[in-house]
Formats: structure tokens, C-alpha cells, sequence
């Protein structure tokens, strides 16, 4: 292991996610959100297509984002509550700054779905890492209105699909490291044997 924090490699092991409700102020300004953008998009991407799109949420509009999404979630969730639309406000709000990540396939065309899909995932990825590097603390998260049509529509027509909300700020409170796989359990040396059976 590497003990100094100073090394790329030292850098990568202490990328850690944080809980957005427990991230404080200060956030990064406008101008530091666009070069984290500017690093998620240094990400592999097979064809040169550019199949994701970074939305930053400004502080002005995060109130009238959050409505939007309680009133998509009372059309769309017969079963809505006055809590679970109180949940929705408080996760659209929490955090000092949101950037809602895009998967933005080119289709038809050569290159795979998939890896067009995939290569959205590691923009997110790059996303954190930037995040990481500039000294704040991101999660990335999902939820019901990541896979909402009517909420992908406030950001983009389809086939465009929501990768993630990343919310990004500074830690509230000191990040404890979670249980990660063994690599006895994760990492495998390919023979001739292998396969589904092990």
C-alpha cells in the first residue's frame, strides 16, 4: 500500500463517495464545476462520440427543479405521500451542487450501445475522480427519477437516459472507509478450466 497521499496511486485509494446529505458548504464555484466537467469528459470513448451530457444545476434553479420532480412524482406514483414528497425536495436540495449526467447514444451507429453506455458510467467516474483531485466529495446517485421518461425530459429528449445525479460539496462530517470485496473474491487469473462453473 502507499502511504503517501502526494502519489497518483495514493491519490486513487483515497477516493472515497460521500452521503450528499451530510455534505456542507463550501461548494465548488461555477467555474470549478465546468473544469470537472471538462475532466469527466477526458473518459474512454470508442468512436470519438461524446455519449454523455453534463447538466449543472444552479443554486437558483435547484427550488424549481425540485418541484418539478414532486409534481412528475404525483402523476407518475398513484401511492405518492406528503412524505415521500418531502423526501423528493430534500434530495433534489441536499448538497451545494448537483450535476445530473447523461447517457447520450449516437444511434444508429457502428459502435455499440453498450459501449457508448459504459463509456457514460466512467464519465461519471471521471467526474468523481475530478472531484476528488479539486478537494471536495461526490456521490452519485439514482432513484426512481433516474429511470423516470418524464423527468429524463427536463434534461434532454431520448435516447438520452440519466446516468446519475452527482452531488458534490465538501464532507459534513469525516468519510469512514465501507468493506470492500477481497481480491481472492475479485480478481481471478484466467486457464483453460475457467468458466461459470467456478
Amino acid at each position: 500500500m502507499f502511504n503517501d497521499r502526494s502519489t497518483p496511486l495514493a491519490f486513487l485509494q483515497t477516493r472515497r463517495s460521500g452521503k450528499p446529505r451530510d455534505m456542507v458548504a463550501p461548494g465548488p464555484t461555477p467555474a470549478q464545476l465546468h473544469d470537472m466537467a471538462a475532466i469527466a469528459a477526458r473518459t474512454p470513448d470508442h468512436g470519438k462520440l461524446a455519449p454523455w451530457r453534463f447538466v449543472i444545476v444552479p443554486d437558483e434553479a435547484r427550488q424549481a427543479l425540485a418541484q418539478r420532480l414532486v409534481e412528475i412524482q404525483r402523476v407518475e406514483k398513484a401511492d405518492c405521500t406528503a412524505r415521500d414528497e418531502e423526501a423528493t425536495m430534500q434530495f433534489v436540495l441536499q448538497a451545494p451542487a448537483l450535476v445530473v449526467v447523461l447517457s447520450a447514444p449516437v444511434i444508429p451507429h457502428k459502435i455499440a450501445l453498450w459501449e457508448q453506455e459504459l463509456s457514460a458510467g466512467a464519465a461519471c467516474m471521471n467526474l468523481l475522480h475530478a472531484v476528488h483531485a479539486m478537494g471536495f466529495v461526490g456521490g452519485w446517485l439514482t432513484g426512481w427519477a433516474a429511470y423516470s421518461d418524464a423527468v429524463r425530459d427536463l434534461f434532454g429528449p431520448p435516447p438520452q437516459r440519466i446516468a446519475g445525479f452527482v452531488f458534490i460539496g465538501s464532507p459534513g462530517r469525516d468519510l469512514e472507509e465501507r468493506p470492500r470485496g477481497e481480491l481472492s473474491e475479485i480478481v481471478h487469473e484466467w486457464n483453460p478450466g475457467y468458466g461459470p462453473a467456478r
